[in-house]
């Protein structure tokens, strides 16, 4: 899938500048949940100028437009279920090459028959949503008694059907303290990979309470240290992979990075509940190089195609002109891969070029696309090993 085996970061194997890694695809923002965060607040309705069945299926076929191998294509929402499509579009999807993905909400259509169907159709994987460890905590966040009963068993259905599941959580004042009973959870019950999601101020998210860069800073190194136990990775958490090479030049020293309270808190919490305990992986999973417009692109319920489902600016829409041409030539998108025109901390910090800051969160705090990531607390050059550190990220770069 990509190259750079035994690396602390790994790429895509082919251009990003020509195709994306992964395309999403918001198939409706129909959803009968109320989360705190939803980046679509989801309505219980879907959409009149929602893409029908025929401009669904052209986007696929712009999807396949890219070259084999395809990018991984991921039908997400709102809630995807509540297309009465669906199968057909998983397996419109297949027939062309695609690897399908569905990530679908914990409502009372997620059955372990509507995941057969799936599966049946074509679907590769599936993704959940998982934010606190217990179900007064994870259906506090999401609104509506029951969700987190309904996740646990479609979870179960969709490993039993031979579907990949990935869970995500969002990493929120909420969720923070619980991260290692998550973690312990998600190693018990087997997954794929476990993502978190930092939080973008966008949607109804923009009401939540939000994070210090240091707390951030302190859950990223938890997250990597998770890894040797769980498949782990981040959404909008793009300075993971600076982690990772940092992480990598002290290990290689036999030092430890020099972090805070939560951190402290989080590892004590994870050895309370075994999280460490046992076996751990052969190899840790590293970090995929792509980011927002460079290797992964959003195309919403209406056809507008965004560099991310979390940065609500638009390069051109899929009913006016194909999806490869949008990606590979709209400015938008070719400014975000530009690391060089990158501005304030992130413009200045030699991990812009594997890292970038979310520009997302740069978009959602400033409505500047191309300014600082808030929610990193990393002053450039501050890491003492630059010359190790340049090394490594040459080899990473190759």
């Amino acid at each position: 899938m990509s190259r750079g085996a035994g690396r602390p970061v790994r790429r895509p194997r082919h251009a990003v500048s020509e195709r994306p890694f992964i395309v999403i695809w918001e198939a409706t923002r129909a959803c009968p949940l109320a989360c705190l965060h939803c980046r679509a607040e989801a309505q219980t309705a879907r959409h009149p100028q929602e893409l029908d069945g025929a401009g669904a299926r052209r986007v696929m076929d712009q999807v396949a437009a890219f070259g084999r191998p395809a990018p991984l294509f991921v039908i997400t929402g709102g809630d995807p279920f509540q297309r009465p499509d669906l199968d057909a579009l998983v397996a419109h999807g297949t027939s062309l090459g695609l690897r399908v993905a569905v990530s679908p909400s914990g409502t009372p259509t997620l059955t372990p028959a509507r995941i057969a169907a799936v599966r049946a159709a074509g679907a590769v994987a599936l993704s959940l949503s998982l934010d606190g460890s217990t179900a007064g905590r994870h259906d506090a966040f999401r609104g509506v008694p029951g969700v987190f009963d309904r996740t646990l068993e479609g979870w179960r259905a969709a490993r039993g059907a031979g579907l990949k599941v990935q869970v995500n959580t969002t990493v929120t004042r909420h969720s923070l303290e619980d991260l290692a009973d998550i973690a312990a959870l998600v190693r018990r019950e087997g997954a794929m990979l476990w993502s978190a999601f930092l939080l973008v101020p966008t949607g109804r998210g923009e009401q939540l309470d939000r994070l210090t860069a240091d707390e951030i800073e302190d859950v990223l190194h938890f997250l990597h240290d998770c890894g040797s136990v769980l498949a782990t990775k981040t959404t909008e958490g793009h300075h993971f992979r600076r982690v990772a090479l940092q992480r990598a030049v002290l290990d290689a020293r036999g030092e430890r990075p020099r972090l805070g309270p939560l951190y402290g808190r989080l590892m004590a919490r994870a050895a309370e509940r075994g999280l460490f305990d046992g076996g751990h992986r052969a190899a840790r999973r590293p970090p995929l190089d792509v980011s927002s417009g460079r290797g992964f692109v959003f195309v919403s319920h209406t056809g507008e195609v965004h560099p991310s489902g979390f940065l609500p600016v638009s390069g051109g829409n899929v009913k006016v002109r194909p999806l490869t041409e949008i990606y590979r030539h709209s400015e938008l998108f070719l400014r975000l891969r530009d690391p060089a025109l990158l501005r304030g901390r992130c413009g200045a910090c030699e991990f812009k070029a594997v890292c970038g800051g979310s520009r997302s969160r740069a978009y959602g705090s400033t409505r500047d696309v191309l300014a600082e990531d808030p929610y990193c607390a990393y002053e450039p050059g501050s890491f003492p090993y630059q010359e190790e550190l340049r090394a490594l990220t040459e080899s990473t770069r190759c």
